[in-house]
């Protein structure tokens, strides 16, 4: 039979009060345990400082990056640890290179193309998180949600202050381009982002058509100058080749769970 450990004394309520008041969470969770500790085996004082300071770095960015991943409107939580490198049809040494996000301290776009199910949008989500992890902020969109932010603000004439404050994000990531009809909001919007962001930050897109064919999806004059923008300093991948990874699921019967 397993004892259980006594439980560290609370804290006195004037410290109690101190750290609220100074707003040290982190501190004021961790103290009575590392106080406990720290009497039983006799640590220096400045050790129990430090442990009480790391404590609050560590609580302040977990709480920051979690608030990054909220904000960022990540839709489904796709990581590099559901990502089979392997059965992707991006070469390996080209996902490795994307991964250590160079290309984001650089302002560099990445263009993913491709038919559906090939793993573009699972991938770059990824980079996103990735990128949240790594201290930098992201913003996800579709060109639906963009064509709205335009509506809305074209009211008071703000769009540009809108537009301004969304590439104010390190990864500015559209997704899915091409799918539906492009509504002329929304090609205005896909072309104010590309533009606003031009040689600032990075835009990651995903299309299953080449950006070298928006000119089927919207005016041509707009897509040339969209085009020239986004593929300047750009990474273009491309996925054909293979199956989707949807159909691949639902044709061996991994797409649900079986029926009991």
């Amino acid at each position: 039979m397993s004892v259980r450990a006594p439980e560290p004394p609370a804290l006195a309520a004037e410290l109690e009060r101190l750290l609220r008041r100074l707003r040290l969470p982190y501190v004021r969770g961790a103290a009575p345990e590392v106080l406990a500790t720290a009497t039983a085996q006799r640590w220096e004082p400045a050790e129990v400082l430090r442990v009480l300071l790391v404590e609050e770095a560590q609580g302040r960015d977990r709480a920051t990056i979690a608030n990054r991943r909220r904000a960022s409107g990540l839709p489904s939580g796709k990581t590099f640890d559901g990502w089979d490198e392997g059965a992707s049809a991006i070469a390996a040494q080209t996902q490795r290179a994307l991964g250590t996000l160079e290309w984001v301290a650089r302002g560099e776009n990445l263009c993913v193309c491709g038919p559906s199910g090939t793993g573009k949008s699972h991938f770059v989500e990824a980079l996103g998180h990735l990128a949240i992890d790594r201290g930098k902020t992201v913003a996800w969109h579709t060109l639906e949600s963009l064509a709205g932010l335009v509506r809305r603000h074209r009211a008071d004439d703000s769009v540009t202050k809108a537009i301004g404050k969304l590439i104010r994000a390190d990864l500015l990531i559209v997704d899915d381009v091409g799918m539906l009809a492009v509504s002329a909001d929304a090609a205005e919007a896909l072309f104010r982002v590309v533009d606003a962001a031009y040689e600032r930050r990075s835009l990651a897109l995903t299309s299953n058509i080449h950006p070298s064919g928006f000119d089927e999806l919207m005016p041509k004059t707009l897509a040339a100058a969209t085009v020239d923008r986004l593929l300047h300093h750009a990474h273009v991948i491309v996925t054909d080749g293979m199956e989707s990874y949807r159909l691949a699921q639902a044709t061996a019967g991994q797409g649900v769970a079986p029926l009991a």
